[in-house]
């Protein structure tokens, strides 16, 4: 426990005053209460440890400490340096148990409170007490705190009045009630001043310091009983104040005069009756363990005489032969012990002999210096007395003043080496805090991004039933179509920005992401609206699931990656998607790897491209408002990145003039300027795309690899997907329809970005094998929602926006690169090249029956 009398400066207005207050620490609640006195009652105030600091500037005063809450700064003056710095140490430990109890065992208990108390030792003390830059341990002031303290008066103030709280006159009406009620109940009692009944309060396990505590009054401050009188911890506390009839040489001290000496008496009588408690219980426990003793003989004996035969008797013989065994060795093991640390006393008595030997040496060489200043001063004062007396005298004055002045120095940098030691001591213990409450902060975002995330699907389940009473409104009664219109239009209005205004959002989903890219889908049809918000809700949930469980530790991977080199770990940590503070230097690192980029080559092809109009040049212009219209870096006419995705494609239909421009190209470029920002960049990743990554052909006026890899692509449809390709087959479902643009582009416009970025990443790196992949993990995805289908129309438009519905990106990379194994990139080749040539001749065909049809035409004439 820790109470005490401290000094608290009182502001009131422009008058600053002391006021002696009685102070006492709550464990519970980690707070100091303030009394007037220690029979007070009521407390008048209470001051927050748990989030305070402390502070102690030695030019403030010798005592005089602050102690910081958020919302005020307390300032106390102790009775010396030694107490100011008890005071702050005490109150450093309780903060720290305090704070370690709260944050690692919620259900108080002594274990807990044990352990806590341990663990501040074990990390704030013990391992910087041998460390200069950190305050030792300060030895308790009896005289400051605890049972002193407590039967002490307080400390009297200049005028009557000056110690009363003008703030709290309700609470000092109370405690002067309560002081006088117990003093006139106390009067009127007889008998001794201990009862056997406030003894049971206090428990044997109790320590000394908390015995001490509770004679001296600290354990008052805990409330009264129920029926309005004090309870037996105060009564204690006022007779032994008030009463006088139970203590020898009452009537001398009635008759004495001098308060001081009264004081002084009845202290020395609390203590040896205090003595004398101690000695009755320490008698007590003696006794409990005869009789425990006593007890337990009685019951083996009788034991052993109510054994039937003599073989039980025998055992239990042999069970007290054992037991005296046993007591023998441990009473051999003692001995041992008993011997090493005799020796170990030893030793220190020798130890302590040197020390004593040691200090007697230098008393003696202190006795000699002294005789030698003797010496000097005598010979110094006859030199006074020469002519040059008055000039001697002022140098001797100076030198005393200059000794003086370096006293006082070495005073201040005492002062202010124990100041720093503290404040290093404050500074460690405040930084272990802070980083306590930082992991816990951190638990409880995951906890509310979990909860978030729940809620989000929660909403967007709600959302899907009201899509679905929303094609259900057809057949409702009028009453419940307009009732579920009602609700689709509420739930349409509801604003991401509006939800973050109303509580706490721990990741809002805002309109665009990173790159500029919509979150949240502008259908044009009215019935997509729902499905828009649907997808939204399903973003977010993602997002905050997967947000520590799998994006931070893959960033962290990330992070620590230096310089790049093609290797597994590398190749599995790009498949899994490349963070976005790292996706442009890896891109760039990619781009390099297979495609040297020439110094000036691309400002001269757009000098030549200004020089000179291509012919791809009206194609160009008609494409650029269509390109990522869902990407606000594109959606403008006025949009900076337009002018600068116009120079990239001139330069690259300059560059290459056999395929010169081809429409899908303005995607490709787009996506790398919004990625690498820089448009020589962009250029030369486009330039790895169309020469190095897609295959011959791909992008020239036939297009004819591109008609290769769909006719590949139904291939492996059939042989990885086979019930969904027999689905599309009955109802005449032509998938290359809606894959063709997949491959064209690389699924540009037809994923959400999130997904897009990923599956460009491991695009980038591994080539054309990802877009098959992709492709097929996208049917695999929602192959079960396509079987239910039975209508082809209605087949047709559900693959026209089934890509955008899919949210989880991790799922389908699972799909794509381990559900879909084996996948060799030498069959791709073999299909590639029987199809190509199946469809050349095919072609080849087509022109002879085309060639025949113009000879037959012009023979026939006009």
């Amino acid at each position: 426990k820790l109470c005490g009398y401290l000094n608290k400066l009182g502001i009131k207005g422009p008058i600053k005053t002391w006021k002696s207050r009685w102070f006492f620490y709550d464990e519970n609640k980690c707070r100091l209460l303030y009394y007037r006195t220690a029979q007070d009652i009521n407390p008048l105030g209470s001051i927050d440890l748990s989030s305070a600091s402390f502070d102690c500037k030695m030019e403030n005063g010798e005592g005089v400490f602050e102690i910081r809450t958020p919302s005020r700064a307390f300032t106390l003056k102790a009775i010396s340096k030694q107490a100011m710095m008890y005071w702050l140490q005490q109150l450093q430990m309780r903060r720290w148990e305090f704070c370690n109890t709260q944050s690692r065992f919620p259900s108080n208990g002594i274990l807990s409170c044990l352990f806590a108390f341990v663990s501040y030792f074990v990390f704030t003390f013990v391992d910087v007490v041998d460390n200069e830059d950190f305050l030792p341990l300060v030895k308790t002031p009896t005289e400051a705190v605890g049972l002193k303290a407590a039967s002490l008066p307080a400390p009297q103030t200049s005028t009557a009045l000056q110690n009363i709280s003008l703030k709290h006159p309700w609470t000092e009406i109370q405690n002067t009630v309560y002081n006088i009620c117990g003093s006139k109940q106390l009067w009127g009692n007889s008998g001794n001043v201990f009862s056997f009944d406030e003894f049971q309060e206090h428990p044997e396990s109790v320590d000394e310091e908390q015995e001490a505590e509770v004679e001296a009054g600290c354990a008052v401050k805990e409330g009264t009983l129920e029926d309005g009188r004090m309870g037996p911890r105060l009564n204690w506390i006022r007779k032994a104040r008030w009463m006088n009839s139970g203590f020898p040489g009452s009537e001398e001290l009635s008759r004495e005069k001098n308060s001081v000496d009264k004081v002084s008496v009845l202290q020395q009588q609390i203590l040896t009756l205090t003595e004398e408690v101690k000695s009755q219980k320490e008698l007590v426990k003696l006794l409990h363990k005869a009789l425990e003793a006593a007890q337990q003989e009685k019951r083996v004996s009788s034991m052993y005489l109510t054994a039937a035969e003599d073989k039980d008797r025998l055992e239990l013989v042999r069970h007290k032969v054992r037991q005296i065994a046993d007591l023998t060795s441990r009473l051999e093991a003692l001995e041992q012990e008993k011997k090493e640390l005799e020796q170990i006393l030893t030793l220190r008595d020798n130890h302590i002999q040197e020390l004593r030997e040691h200090v007697q040496l230098l008393m003696e060489k202190n006795h000699a210096k002294q005789e030698v200043i003797m010496t000097l001063t005598e010979q110094m004062a006859r030199e006074l007395s020469d002519p040059l007396q008055e000039a001697n005298t002022i140098t001797v004055e100076t030198l005393y003043k200059q000794q003086e002045e370096i006293e006082h120095l070495k005073d201040d940098i005492d002062a202010y080496k124990t100041q720093n030691q503290f404040l290093n001591s404050e500074i460690h213990q405040v930084t272990r805090l802070w980083t306590s409450v930082a992991e816990n902060e951190k638990a409880l975002l995951m906890k509310c991004a979990c909860l978030q995330a729940r809620n989000c699907q929660m909403e967007s389940k709600y959302l899907t039933v009201l899509r679905k009473l929303q094609e259900a409104v057809p057949g409702l009664p009028n009453s419940h179509a307009e009732l579920v219109k009602n609700l689709i239009q509420e739930a349409l209005q509801w604003d991401v920005k509006e939800e973050a205004e109303e509580g706490f959002n721990l990741n809002p989903v805002s309109e665009y992401d990173e790159y500029g890219f919509m979150t949240v889908p502008d259908y044009e049809i009215e019935d997509w609206k729902l499905l828009a918000k649907i997808q939204a809700l399903e973003i977010k949930s993602n997002k905050l699931r997967s947000q520590e469980i799998v994006e931070k530790p893959l960033r962290d991977r990330w992070n620590s990656i230096g310089e790049l080199n093609p290797s597994a770990e590398l190749k599995s940590l790009i498949r899994s998607g490349i963070p976005v503070e790292h996706r442009q230097r890896v891109w760039r690192w990619m781009v390099s790897r297979h495609c040297s980029p020439m110094p000036d080559h691309y400002q001269r092809l757009l000098e030549q491209s200004r020089s000179t109009e291509h012919p791809a040049c009206r194609q160009i212009e008609l494409d650029l408002p269509r390109t990522l219209t869902n990407n606000k870096h594109f959606s403008s006419p006025t949009s900076q990145l337009i002018p600068r995705l116009r120079r990239v494609l001139l330069a690259f239909s300059w560059h290459n003039p056999a395929i010169g421009y081809c429409q899908g190209l303005n995607r490709l470029a787009a996506v790398a300027l919004l990625v690498l920002e820089d448009e020589e960049s962009a250029f030369w990743c486009l330039v790895y795309i169309v020469e190095n990554l897609m295959p011959a052909d791909y992008y020239s006026d036939t297009l004819i690899t591109s008609q290769v890899d769909q006719r590949v692509f139904k291939d492996f449809l059939s042989e990885k997907l086979p019930r969904l390709m027999a689905h599309f087959e009955q109802y005449q479902i032509d998938v290359s329809l809606i894959t063709f643009n997949w491959f064209l582009v690389a699924f540009v416009d037809s994923l959400v970005s999130d997904i897009l970025l990923r599956v460009w990443d491991a695009f980038l790196y591994e080539g054309t094998k990802v877009i098959f992949r992709y492709a097929l993990a996208i049917f695999k995805y929602n192959e079960e929602e396509i079987l239910r289908i039975h209508d082809s129309v209605e087949i047709y438009q559900y693959l026209r926006f089934f890509t955008r519905m899919i949210m989880d990106g991790r799922k389908l990379m699972n799909i794509a690169f381990n559900d879909l194994n084996p996948f060799p990139m030498k069959l791709l080749r073999n299909r590639r090249s029987t199809h190509r040539e199946e469809l050349e001749a095919e072609l080849c065909e087509l022109e002879q029956i085309k060639a025949a049809y113009v000879k037959e035409r012009a023979e026939q004439g006009p």
